[in-house]
């Protein structure tokens, strides 16, 4: 599959504008083209161990959960391990393309894995994302009645002229038993302004003129961190282990909350994966689960009777792989290899 026509279905699969502002994601690094992509290789992290890896299994494109590329690089040497993992890219001609929080965000992606570790439950977003673009045009409409039919007409001519205004519409009105024009628009916030000062050479008009602030409509089942109400409560101990069974590990850290025993049932859950302290911080639940919080943050929390259970930061976003290789197989309806690394780990250990 063409390099381009690869990432466009990966575009698709998970709109990078659901992505936070802060994040890097997309296609981090390209070789020159033409570039065919054979084999898919998937990791969590990128590490020179990962690198080699996909190396040895000829990959034409590696997709890392975590962008590799994250703060700005004023050069590419052999210097820092970063650095080096471009040059190794681009000298086997392999390209990197890294989703991070767009594969959070989308109802089919990391969060929503993540809850399948607490058994049979319902979820919504902590954070629901909104649309990428607002669906009637424009960040603002402005509405205004009118009775001076004349002045009416000289105010629409000069809309017109106004780039950025849509959805103009004009309908009878009864205003305080006076037949009038109610005028409505869709306007940019550029064309605000250009509208207002319009509008406020008529001190009538201008003071009958409503303007509101639209909002982008929210995604379904989209955004970050979830809130999971379970089917039955569960004790925290035995929510415990489901968790470490689901993400095959030996041991978790748990705090528990202020009141709270191994024997106190859990019916709500908000979790985040990665690193979920902004993500969580307000939430009521019975317990937050991600993979890192500060210190700080998880006082907070016991001390308003939330429990906490970390599992370290990739591992609440590694098991994930296998599901997101049988998903974009179907997706890219299996005309090329996908494989997920073996080499990718979490750099804690328990000692």
């Amino acid at each position: 599959m063409n390099l381009g026509d690869l990432v466009s279905a990966l575009n698709d699969f998970a709109s990078l504008s659901l992505a936070e502002s802060w994040d890097n994601v997309g296609l981090l690094v390209e070789p020159s083209p033409p570039h065919t992509v054979n084999t898919l290789f998937l990791t969590n992290d990128l590490t020179e161990e990962v690198m080699e890896e996909a190396v040895q299994k000829k990959a034409d494109l590696i997709l890392s959960y975590h962008p590799p590329i994250f703060t700005p690089l004023k050069r590419v040497t052999w210097k820092t391990w970063k650095e080096r993992l471009v040059v190794q890219a681009l000298e086997h001609r392999i390209g990197i393309y890294s989703p991070h929080t767009a594969y959070d965000a989308i109802p089919h992606g990391v969060n929503n894995w993540l809850t399948k570790g607490l058994g049979a439950c319902t979820s919504v977003p902590l954070h629901p994302s909104t649309a990428p673009s607002y669906p009637a045009g424009g960040t603002h409409r402005v509405e205004f009645c009118t009775a001076n039919t004349e002045h009416l007409d000289v105010v629409l001519s000069k809309f017109k002229d106004i780039q950025g205004i849509s959805c103009l519409t004009t309908l009878p009105a009864r205003v305080e038993g006076e037949d009038q024009t109610r005028v409505s628009l869709n306007c940019s916030q550029k064309a605000l302004l250009e509208v207002v000062a319009l509008l406020s050479q008529n001190s009538l008009l201008y003071h009958k003129t409503e303007i509101l602030l639209l909002q982008k409509p929210l995604l379904p089942h989209t955004g970050m961190g979830r809130l999971c109400t379970l089917s039955e409560p569960v004790s925290l101990s035995d929510i415990t282990e489901r968790i470490k069974s689901h993400l095959k590990l030996p041991h978790i850290r748990l705090a528990v909350g202020m009141g709270k025993t191994l024997d106190s049932p859990v019916k709500k859950a908000a979790l985040c994966a990665g690193s979920g302290s902004s993500v969580l911080k307000g939430m009521e639940a019975d317990l937050y689960l991600t993979g890192e919080m500060s210190h700080h943050d998880v006082l907070d929390a016991v001390a308003n009777g939330i429990s906490v259970i970390l599992c370290e930061h990739s591992n609440t976003e590694r098991g994930f792989l296998s599901e997101l290789r049988d998903m974009l197989a179907v997706h890219l309806q299996n005309k090329i290899n996908i494989i997920v690394s073996e080499k990718d780990r979490d750099p804690l250990q328990v000692a």
